[in-house]
C-alpha cells in the first residue's frame, strides 16, 4: 500500500467536491483532513495537497495562500479563468506544485491526443474542424474547459494558437466559412454530465472522435489519481499528460 497521504477538498459541496470526498473516503491510504468552501478558512498545514473544484476566483485565492506559505500542493480542476487568473495560477506554481486540467478523464487526455494527430495529417483547407459539447444546465462557463483543450490540440497539431484560428459562434448571416477556422457548439440541459465530440469534415467525408462521460466518479478519481502523484512534486505546473505519464520529464 502507499505511504498515507492528508487531502483537503475545495468546493466539498459542490457536485465535483461531492465526488471527490466519496472516492477519497473509499481509500485506505488518504486521511480527508479538510472539507471547506469559498469564504472559509481551513487549516492549510493538516493537508499534504488539496484538490479543488470551486470557481475561479476561489482557485485564485486558494493558489496564492498555498504558495505564500510553501504548501501544500494543489490540483485544480476548476474552468473558465480568465488570462490574469491563468498567470496567477502560473506565478502560485513557481512556489508549489500544481496540477491544472480542464478535464481529469483518462478516456478524455487519450482523446486530445488522437485530435491532435488527426489535424497534423489532415489538410485545413480540405478538413473544417468543429468541437461539440454538452453539460448540465448548471455549468456556468462555455465552451467547457474540456472543449477547449480539444481545440487547442486541433490548432497544435496544425501549427497554430488557437486564439488565431478560433471561428466566431454560428448565428445569424455568417457568409462562408473561412478554412482553417476551428469551430466551438455548446449545449447546456437536464443533468447531462459531459459530452463531447470532434469533427473533422471534408467534401465528402467525415471523421468524427468522441467521448461520454457516463458517471462524475471517473473525474474525481482522476483527480484524486493526480492529488497521488503531485503531493511529492517539485515545484512547477503540470496537467494529466505528466500525471498518466504521456510526456517525458
Amino acid at each position: 500500500m502507499s505511504a498515507i497521504f492528508h487531502a483537503g477538498i475545495s468546493g466539498a459541496r459542490g457536485r465535483m467536491g461531492r465526488a471527490v470526498s466519496t472516492v477519497l473516503d473509499e481509500r485506505e491510504d488518504v486521511v480527508v483532513a479538510a472539507r471547506f468552501d469559498r469564504g472559509e478558512t481551513p487549516d492549510l498545514s493538516l493537508c499534504d495537497v488539496v484538490i479543488d473544484f470551486s470557481t475561479p476566483e476561489a482557485s485564485v485565492e486558494l493558489a496564492r495562500a498555498c504558495a505564500e506559505r510553501g504548501g501544500p500542493a494543489l490540483v485544480i480542476g476548476s474552468t473558465g479563468l480568465t488570462p490574469e487568473q491563468e498567470t496567477d495560477i502560473h506565478k502560485a506554481s513557481e512556489k508549489i506544485a500544481i496540477v491544472r486540467s480542464g478535464n481529469f478523464s483518462l478516456g478524455v487526455n487519450i482523446l486530445i491526443g488522437l485530435v491532435e494527430h488527426a489535424a497534423q495529417r489532415l489538410d485545413p483547407r480540405d478538413w473544417d474542424i468543429e468541437v461539440l459539447e454538452a453539460h448540465h444546465r448548471k455549468k456556468a462557463d462555455a465552451p467547457s474547459g474540456t472543449a477547449l483543450m480539444l481545440g487547442e490540440a486541433a490548432a497544435n497539431g496544425r501549427g497554430e494558437d488557437l486564439a488565431d484560428v478560433r471561428a466566431a459562434p454560428w448565428d445569424g448571416i455568417t457568409g462562408e466559412r473561412t478554412p482553417g477556422r476551428i469551430g466551438f457548439a455548446s449545449l447546456r440541459a437536464g443533468g447531462i454530465i459531459g459530452e463531447h465530440t470532434v469533427l473533422f469534415a471534408s467534401e465528402d467525408e467525415t471523421l468524427t472522435l468522441s467521448h461520454s462521460a457516463i458517471d462524475r466518479s471517473l473525474f474525481a478519481r482522476g483527480a484524486v489519481a493526480a492529488a497521488a502523484w503531485v503531493r511529492s512534486r517539485k515545484p512547477g505546473l503540470y496537467d494529466m499528460q505528466d500525471v498518466l505519464g504521456f510526456r517525458q520529464a
